[in-house]
């Protein structure tokens, strides 16, 4: 059965937008709504708007928008059921458990089943004739079998169906491993495992339950690291690996580092505070993810230059979710894990300890791309020098690296300042011209970003989009186009959104966005969004709803008037073909 809609619209009624999106973005108010960084992509000007008269959010850069429900599923990564529970939690209401439809839960449940059935089976290989080779290569890189187990390391054997048979036996189908991942379909049909001769490391998520797997291949087969692909329970844009372990640690700093072994290595050596991304750059998501359970992250990479570009990407990311963000320079080892074992754990505790702020660790990367001897590329590196630090909000930090930033160059710390002042106010007028720019562009110029898509006939859909906004603002507007069908919009997007409107109104249901969210998909809703955003005015209200209709009804019109005259002369075609004129 479906939740209640009456569950639904008063749970959304609770969950004020406002302050559901102040848990995970920094807001500012400004205008009357709230503005902030976009917690879906990397931005360093806030575009993410969120208006609480209208209870959603749209962000100008990357076009997402939407109600409540859809923020909470867009942030945490869930589906919509999910998203209701965790919105009733938040609101201290009792979800309806028994009236919804288990037939979801009943798929997740059996997919986290089988991960965790498959993590048993390929832990069990590791230490069996099958998983030889992989133990020697665990033991070779110094793993402990506590540590093994711990992890829940495991071996694939080289084999090309020894888990389908296995999980056979456990009562699991193929269909079932092909859509955890565990399984692939080759051009022919044939189904085999995903995961053959690998050294398995099992994905766990902060409620303990194995959502995927990491596969080191034995040898020098590609890839060398295989990880599970998407699926109904594992993203690998949005977990990390040992979080579950590294959101208890007392340490007081995550350290995020590039791999598996990394991680692993550092928790042999007492650091129960090591992560990693999952085959994937770090994301703002995993960045959103890291600031819960910490304040402070500290980026560990190789000290190779694939190492070095991977944590300028990360910093900015981090930096944005107001982590305080450190950087290790790896000395004498290519890698964490190496290090380790070379000069062991009191050293890597100093390094840790000697780490540098971002802002230091750039401005040393950017200093290694100047000749400090030459006074020209020294005034150069210290106008560049300035512009970082020009990024700082803190006055106290900018005075700090200015010295700093002073007695490296031999410029003044007086003249570095102004420096700095000049590219901050030149920062704030490009960002304020382009929000004039935003502000500036005309209606009948915007097309929607949420969708990849023109309006066949863009005069009547900006009609039919006038329509629903002037619904969503003042329902009893309807009275006005009660003759008004979903097949009279010449757009079908905007058809199917009049049409779940027009309903709730006739069952006397909220308007309210986030109550749409189980009727409209992602993307409707957040065109509705968009054109909801769109400047609008009660105070003729009326008058506009006529104007809007009269628009699509003239549209129609000369729509028929000119599929008349085509029928006419296909017609008048027709006869002279057969009167051979």
């Amino acid at each position: 059965m479906a939740i209640p809609s009456s569950f639904i619209d008063d749970l959304v009624a609770r969950s004020d937008i406002v302050d559901v999106v102040s848990d995970y973005v920094k807001l500012t108010p400004k205008g009357g709504s709230y503005w902030g960084l976009c917690p879906f992509h990397g931005e360093k000007t806030p575009s993410f708007h969120v208006r609480a008269d209208q209870q959603n959010y749209h962000c100008f850069g990357c076009g997402k928008g939407g109600g409540v429900i859809s923020f909470v599923m867009e942030v945490e990564n869930l589906p919509y059921l999910d998203a209701l529970r965790l919105l009733a939690k938040r609101a201290g209401v009792e979800f309806p458990e028994q009236n919804m439809d288990q037939r979801s839960r009943r798929k997740r449940a059996r997919l986290l089943e089988l991960n965790k059935e498959a993590a048993r089976f390929f832990h069990s290989q590791l230490h069996g004739p099958a998983g030889r080779q992989g133990l020697e290569y665990l033991q070779r890189r110094g793993l402990s079998r506590g540590i093994m187990t711990r992890f829940g390391l495991g071996f694939a054997p080289d084999n090309w169906d020894s888990l389908i048979r296995a999980m056979a036996q456990k009562g699991y189908e193929k269909g079932d491993l092909l859509e955890a991942g565990l399984a692939v379909s080759s051009q022919k049909g044939r189904i085999y495992d995903r995961f053959r001769g690998r050294v398995m490391f099992p994905i766990i998520d902060l409620r303990g339950d194995v959502i995927g797997f990491g596969g080191r291949v034995m040898g020098d087969g590609a890839p060398k690291y295989l990880n599970s692909p998407d699926s109904p329970v594992f993203n690998k844009s949005r977990n990390l690996f040992a979080l579950n372990l590294a959101k208890n640690t007392k340490l007081g700093r995550i350290v995020l580092t590039e791999g598996y072994m990394d991680t692993i290595s550092l928790y042999q050596a007492g650091f129960d505070c090591a992560v990693a991304s999952l085959g994937t750059s770090l994301t703002a998501y995993h960045a959103k993810l890291l600031s819960r359970f910490t304040k402070e992250v500290v980026i560990c990479y190789d000290a190779d230059s694939a190492g070095i570009q991977a944590a300028n990407r990360a910093i900015p990311l981090l930096e944005k979710t107001g982590l305080k963000v450190r950087v290790v320079r790896v000395h004498g080892a290519k890698d964490p894990d190496e290090f380790l074992k070379k000069f062991g754990p009191d050293a890597f505790a100093k390094l840790l300890d000697q780490s540098e702020n971002y802002v230091n660790y750039n401005l040393r990367q950017l200093q290694e791309k100047y000749d400090l001897t030459d006074p020209i590329q020294r005034a150069e590196f210290a106008r560049a020098g300035a512009e970082v630090i020009s990024q700082l909000e803190s006055p106290v930090e900018r005075e700090v690296h200015a010295g700093q930033l002073a007695q490296t160059t031999g410029v003044g710390k007086d003249a570095l300042l102004q420096e700095i002042q000049r590219f901050r106010k030149q920062r704030f007028y490009q960002a304020k011209r382009k929000q004039e720019r935003r502000d500036l562009t005309p209606v009948n110029q915007i097309q929607p970003k949420s969708r990849q898509m023109r309006y066949d006939n863009p005069r009547s859909a900006r009609a039919e989009e006038g329509i629903l906004r002037l619904l969503m603002l003042d329902s009893s507007l309807a009275q006005q186009i009660s003759d008004l069908t979903p097949a009279d919009f010449t757009a079908p997007v905007l058809g199917k959104i009049y049409g779940v409107l027009r309903d709730r109104m006739d069952q006397g249901r909220s308007l309210q966005l986030g109550a749409l969210e189980g009727e409209l998909s992602g993307e409707e809703i957040s065109l509705l969004t968009e054109i909801m955003g769109r400047p609008a005015s009660l105070e003729n209200g009326a008058a506009a709803m006529a104007d809007y209709r009269s628009v699509m009804e003239t549209e129609r019109m000369k729509q028929q008037t000119t599929t008349d005259e085509a029928v006419l002369l296909a017609a008048r075609d027709n006869y002279r073909k057969k009167k051979g004129i």
